[in-house]
């Protein structure tokens, strides 16, 4: 009964260390407007039935303009019996947390309880979904809950669950179209050709859809502004996917975590169409380790690992006898080690030093952003907007106010930080505010609010 609750404990022991992570960076005043902020006003705009409008990304913006995640409704009624942005980090530590237990299942009826249970801890301690619990809240959590349970079906060869797990991944985001062509493509290969022939088809027409129709459909400019990130000289393709060398450095640590096997499995498959718009686009956010872009990828190469681990040792068996035992043993410490020194400087581990406790936001700055009063519109700060989303209308600073909108109030880092703006832009903005009808309303330490008052 103990082995059996074993998944289990693992997630509900991952979903403390998301939670308390997410919780200490949002109440310490590290989370951010992009993105907590945005996702929080979307969300609240489905709550209440309304368009999903972020105005953190302009007045009146629509979000399936920018991303297509119409699966964030689903998070409405939870928001609109617990409206915080804390309630969204929940969410996102819970499908994390979730996404847990299939993928140790997978790998206990794969590899057994040992080996099995090491690749599971391994797997809700991986950088890739530490790096996006640490930095807000993203869709892509949930997509990791479909794709994980998805890979247990494909696993069991429970071919029509798999696809049931896969078809709601094309309301997540537009680009995970791709991902389900991919699971339909696995399926084509290890089970029956026509569904996975299917289901790959109708993941490339979703893509297609979205991106080409849909988006360009919902954004005021009448285009997908993500598609430009595909432009640009294309020069060698093959070198385009491989330089710089950090595009290299990821796909040696995504499969660094598991030794390497998931080479060893056709499930790896999964993982290319991500890996591929990640390296071809020309944003180099886009290519390292960290926030979230990698999250989808940790359950594929986990659930490719496992399954690989059995052949693996049946081919060492049949050439080296002798060293049969071993192998289990070998990767299981490998996985332990690179968990351990991982930890050391993950987001995990911070929670064990004093730095991340340490309030970025001081109470007294909180007490000046409490005399903003619910209901009414404010420009603030990216560091600052998560703080306010929840009760007001909040827009970016310093891109408002302008002469044409000027919202009710202003909320400031006063001197102001490296952010989203140059600091040098942030100053003149300020220095803006009382022409524009402004004046200073509070201020404590680094944290000042202005009033409109013409």
């Amino acid at each position: 009964m103990g082995r059996l609750a074993m998944p289990y404990l693992l997630a509900g022991f991952a979903f403390l260390l998301y939670e308390l992570l997410s919780v200490v960076r949002h109440l310490t005043g590290r989370t951010t407007g992009f993105d907590l902020g945005i996702f929080e006003q979307v969300v609240r705009n489905y709550a209440h039935l309304n368009v999903p409008v972020s105005e953190l990304k302009g007045p009146g913006v629509n979000i399936l303009g920018d991303h297509f995640s119409p699966i964030l409704a689903a998070i409405g009624p939870v928001y609109l019996l617990f409206p915080s942005p804390i309630t969204l980090l929940t969410v996102q530590a819970a499908a994390f947390a979730l996404s847990v237990v299939p993928i140790t299942r997978l790998a206990v009826s794969a590899c057994g309880w040992g080996l099995g249970g090491i690749l599971g801890a391994a797997y809700a301690l991986s950088w890739g979904i530490q790096s996006a619990v640490a930095f807000d809240f993203h869709e892509t959590c949930l997509a990791v809950v479909f794709v994980a349970f998805c890979l247990e079906r494909l696993y069991r060869r429970e071919w029509w669950q798999a696809c049931a797990y896969a078809i709601p991944l094309l309301l997540v985001k537009e680009d995970l179209g791709l991902t389900v062509a991919a699971i339909g493509l696995y399926i084509a290969l290890r089970g029956p050709r026509k569904m996975g022939a299917l289901l790959a088809l109708v993941g490339v027409a979703a893509c297609a859809l979205t991106m080409l129709v849909v988006i360009p459909h919902f954004n005021a400019y009448g285009q997908n502004t993500y598609l430009g990130q595909a432009a640009g000289t294309v020069g060698n393709p093959l070198v385009r996917f491989v330089m710089p060398v950090q595009k290299l450095e990821t796909v040696v640590l995504l499969l660094a975590p598991t030794a390497f096997l998931a080479l060893r499995s056709p499930m790896l498959i999964i993982a290319l169409p991500t890996i591929a718009w990640r390296f071809w686009a020309t944003n180099p956010a886009y290519w390292g380790t960290d926030f979230h872009y990698s999250a989808i990828l940790m359950p594929v190469v986990f659930a490719a690992a496992a399954a690989a681990a059995p052949r693996v040792h049946a081919a060492i068996t049949a050439a080296l006898p002798r060293y049969s035992g071993q192998m289990y043993r070998t990767i299981g410490a490998w996985c332990v080690v690179f968990a351990v020194l991982l930890s050391v400087q993950s987001p995990i581990g911070h929670l064990f030093r004093g730095v991340i406790w340490r309030p970025v936001l001081s109470s007294a700055e909180r007490r000046t952003l409490a005399t903003i009063p619910d209901r009414t519109t404010v420009a603030a700060e990216n560091s600052l907007a998560p703080q306010l989303t929840n009760r007001t209308e909040v827009y970016l600073f310093p891109a408002f106010p302008t002469q044409q909108f000027c919202p009710d109030w202003v909320a400031v880092v006063d001197p102001p930080e490296p952010g989203l703006a140059p600091v040098d832009q942030q100053l003149a903005a300020i220095r803006q505010l009382p022409v524009l009808g402004y004046q200073l309303a509070d201020r404590s330490e680094q944290v000042s609010v202005y009033r409109l008052t013409r």
